[in-house]
């Protein structure tokens, strides 16, 4: 079967799934954050389209989780990307990121969070030698246990269309 010949479910549930990212920082630029919502937004610093300080890039090669709740500035959202600028040690620091390297997701104020795997040319070739029954979507919520061990936050994995080996 060719990748072409495979309606992309797993991409589409991402990209909705994304489309909530992007619209809680949209309202984060137009409203600034309510109460005491604040972001971690974890995603691939080896991504082609991300900027960032190259300093940072060799401290975190492979992946970064930035919080977006007292010292932020100049939060630009596109319907692409989110550019924002940090405090990283003390220095006002400029990142610009592609929705598509974003690879985590959480409000702890209210317990939500998100999880997604970046797609690699490997996974669309594996995806093409599947065979139609092994390709069935997985949708999973994991829970993990919070500071005081009563609370619980849920975490939406994504894991559609995966061989499960």
């Amino acid at each position: 079967m060719d990748i072409m010949d495979t309606l992309r479910y797993d991409r589409w549930i991402e990209d909705a799934l994304k489309s909530v990212v992007r619209k809680a920082l949209t309202y984060c630029q137009e409203h600034g954050l309510p109460g005491e919502h604040h972001f971690y937004i974890t995603f691939a610093t080896d991504h082609p389209d991300v900027i960032m300080p190259s300093h940072l890039r060799e401290q975190y090669p492979e992946e970064i989780t930035v919080v977006i709740e007292h010292e932020f500035w100049d939060l630009e959202v596109t319907a692409d990307y989110f550019g924002v600028a940090l405090s990283f040690s003390d220095v006002k620091t400029p990142i610009h990121v592609p929705f598509d390297a974003v690879t985590g997701f959480a409000d702890p104020s209210v317990k939500f969070g998100l999880q997604f795997k970046m797609e690699t040319v490997e996974d669309e070739l594996e995806l093409d030698e599947l065979p139609l029954e092994e390709s069935e979507p997985v949708l999973e919520e994991v829970s993990s246990k919070s500071d005081d061990d009563e609370n619980k936050d849920n975490v939406i994995a994504l894991d559609a269309f995966r061989n499960k080996k």
